[in-house]
């Protein structure tokens, strides 16, 4: 399984982002997938997870702002980012893992978002 992320970029406060993660070699409607980021000196922490289902649940500080969702036809996972604050720059990665496993799953490569007081 392999994870492509896109669309990270450098925004003002207040603005908005839109990520996409791309899988290839597998069957991507059998996997729950998610967002983690890693800011720098901090340790990666979780962002959001939508279930195969479509049942998303998101972290605390991203309640409201931040939408989950995907396109099982695209075997694509989206983050819609709205009402970016500074403390939301971080490199943001994709995560995915089959409904079916309790491992670690896969992770994608990471895109730098950074927002601009």
């Amino acid at each position: 399984v392999q994870l492509q992320a896109s669309g990270g970029g450098l925004v003002q406060a207040g603005g908005s982002l839109r990520l996409s993660c791309a899988a290839s070699g597998t069957i991507f409607s059998i996997y729950t997938a998610g967002w983690y980021r890693q800011a720098p000196g901090k340790q990666r922490e979780l962002v959001a997870t939508i279930s195969s289902s479509g049942s998303a649940d998101y972290a605390d500080s991203v309640k409201g702002r931040f939408t989950i969702s995907r396109d099982d036809a695209e075997k694509s996972v989206y983050l819609q980012m709205s009402s970016l604050k500074p403390e939301d720059t971080a490199v943001y990665f994709c995560w995915s893992r089959s409904k079916y496993t309790t491992g670690p799953g896969y992770w994608g490569q990471g895109t730098q978002v950074t927002v601009s007081s």
